[in-house]
């Protein structure tokens, strides 16, 4: 049987410099080369889409491999199969001749089949008088012998990729996930940082990615996303240093203060004046020293947590479990809120020496009832510490207004 020849196409099919190519590289490949047949098969379906066929292609590749005998392809019988338009069609699934006609040429194009037409374009063979074939008109396999090696490399490059990209998937999952669970966290806990507009970042990027990406707009989309976790991953940990650092110095003032059995967060003041203008006047205060100021009194001195709360009620909100039961818990919430309107720590830190700890936060729960009015949160605490340690500032007067204020509100909605 003739093999390895240069054939041209029948009829108004025309030949191209690249069939040629084709069929002379079949041509000079290893004649004692052999190959399972359904191996090359699976090898051809894992790379189909770098070759663009589709899966009716496959189909009827699968259909010319039933019409040779032997399991393994080889050149020694001859790799010429010659089935009808009807035979092929039955073999692959009962697709239309249009169809089978079209994708017979994609096979050819893609370089896995050649044809060798006979004289009149039939598909049909000469045998000799012992039932041997002589010369067949059909569809050659010579091509998928020839390329089994490269079929083998490029399937196990095909089954690389495509762990690659279902990873990058995986990981562009797990990340998304991350990102959005934190997200979604920072804000119902109240967490400081402008988390609308991280919001907004993880928008974005989601609405960059395709509806239908490829492995390298899935590994851009992760790179983006993994940076926006570190992000939020940060803000989060300085949320965490900053309450650290304040909690314990808060803790230390309060062991010193409580170190008398007189517990001063019992004491309620017995008049307005008392609990506004004058320390001295209270008469549950300790003794101080002369050369003790005002504001060093108003550090052992703590207004009512009840009266703190009605006049300050937004403060409740950022409490453990959206309350606060005691001083602990309203300093703990205060420094949320200092974070929230970007009051710096060293801020804070010195109202809490100029005023005490309670005091500071009581000081951050009426900065956050009226902070709809204060342009700089910051500046105006600094300017509450300065006065408060030159003697000049009380919280009473400011607690009282608060409480005027929302006692109207009440009054007026009810």
């Amino acid at each position: 049987m003739q093999t390895g020849q240069v054939t041209t196409p029948f009829g108004r099919r025309p030949t191209t410099l690249a069939l040629v190519k084709g069929q002379l590289a079949v041509a000079a490949s290893t004649p004692g080369t052999r190959v399972e047949k359904w191996k090359v098969f699976r090898d051809v379906c894992e790379t189909r889409e770098r070759f663009g066929l589709q899966d009716r292609a496959l189909a009827v590749l699968d259909a010319l491999l039933t019409f040779y005998p032997d399991a393994e392809l080889h050149a020694e019988n001859g790799l010429v199969v010659f089935p009808s338009n009807a035979q092929l069609s039955v073999r692959a699934h009962g697709i239309t001749e249009s169809t089978l006609r079209r994708q017979l040429g994609a096979l050819v194009d893609a370089g896995l089949i050649q044809r060798r037409d006979s004289p009149n374009g039939k598909r049909y063979a000469h045998r000799s008088r012992d039932g041997e074939i002589e010369q067949a008109y059909g569809f050659d396999l010579s091509p998928l012998l020839a390329r089994a090696a490269e079929l083998a490399l490029l399937a196990q490059d095909v089954a690389a990729e495509r762990m690659r990209f279902r990873r990058a998937k995986e990981a562009l999952t797990i990340c998304r996930r991350d990102v959005r669970k934190l997200i979604t966290a920072a804000i119902e806990e109240g967490a400081p940082g402008n988390w609308a507009h991280v919001e907004t970042i993880y928008v974005g990027i989601l609405g960059r990615h395709p509806r239908y990406p490829d492995r390298k707009q899935v590994e851009a989309t992760l790179d983006e996303m993994r940076l926006l976790r570190t992000e939020v991953l940060n803000l989060l940990e300085m949320r965490s240093e900053t309450e650290d650092m304040h909690g314990n110095a808060m803790l230390n003032d309060r062991h010193i203060q409580n170190s008398n059995t007189e517990s001063i967060y019992e004491v309620e003041p017995r008049s307005e004046n008392a609990r506004g203008e004058s320390v001295a006047e209270e008469p549950h205060a300790r003794s101080v020293a002369p050369g003790k100021t005002k504001a060093k009194l108003e550090q052992i001195k703590a207004f009512p947590l009840g009266m703190v709360l009605r006049a300050c009620p937004q403060i409740a909100d950022y409490g453990p479990g959206g309350g606060i039961a005691h001083w602990r818990e309203l300093m703990t919430a205060a420094v949320m809120v200092r974070s929230m309107l970007g009051v710096s720590p060293s801020a804070y830190e010195e109202a809490c020496d100029a005023m005490g700890p309670e005091n500071a936060a009581v000081a951050m729960a009426c900065i956050l009832e009226r902070s709809n009015f204060i342009n700089s949160a910051g500046g105006y605490l600094r300017d509450l510490t300065k006065r408060s340690a030159q003697g000049e500032f009380s919280l009473g007067p400011m607690l009282f207004a608060l409480l005027k204020v929302n006692n109207e509100d009440k009054r007026n909605t009810a």
